[in-house]
């Protein structure tokens, strides 16, 4: 009966599983799929619950109880991996774009971090002293922070580097076109 049981758990969890998927994947339900996968799992299913029923008649009752349990707790599981993926902020709509904004704008500043000839151009740029190159600093950890972050508006944090950034160079005597 164990060996049934293993089975049987094995066989209801593939096929919850394959069968969740197809009907919630992809370009919808192809009827055809959906009824294969569920005939090869239940060729597995129908023997483990049958067998060990005219062997003893209450082991029947206790493999339908194991195979509904089995079917929903694999929903409850995939219901919850579904809520952690989509909690992933880099599932966020519009992330690709925003990130490759987010990295030319880091790029853009790198420059007046690690070019000398820009560092000596424009000071301004490097003291966080001054008030604009500052708030560049914060606008800068707070996008960071909404990237990696759930719930929080990435896009919003960008602009608000790209417009710190754009302050920032303004306040230093940058040239409107950056070398």
């Amino acid at each position: 009966m164990l060996m049934w049981g293993l089975a049987l758990i094995l066989a209801t969890a593939a096929t919850t599983l394959v069968v969740h998927r197809k009907l919630t994947r992809g370009r919808g339900p192809e009827p055809d799929t959906v009824f294969w996968d569920l005939f090869a799992g239940l060729t597995v299913v129908v023997p483990a619950i049958v067998v060990p029923a005219v062997q003893w008649a209450p082991a029947g009752l206790v493999m339908i109880a194991l195979t509904l349990t089995t079917a929903a707790g694999t929903l409850g599981g995939l219901r919850k991996l579904e809520r952690i993926h989509a909690a992933d902020p880099r599932r966020r709509p519009g992330f690709e774009t925003t990130l490759e904004l987010h990295e030319a704008l880091l790029t853009r500043w790198r420059g007046y971090e690690l070019d000398t000839a820009q560092t000596i151009d424009y000071p301004a740029m490097t003291d966080v002293r001054i008030e604009e190159t500052a708030a560049l600093t914060r606008a800068m950890r707070e996008a960071e922070q909404c990237k990696v972050t759930a719930g929080t508006d990435y896009r919003a944090a960008v602009e608000r580097l790209a417009n710190s950034l754009i302050t920032a160079e303004r306040a230093a005597g940058v040239p409107t076109a950056p070398r």
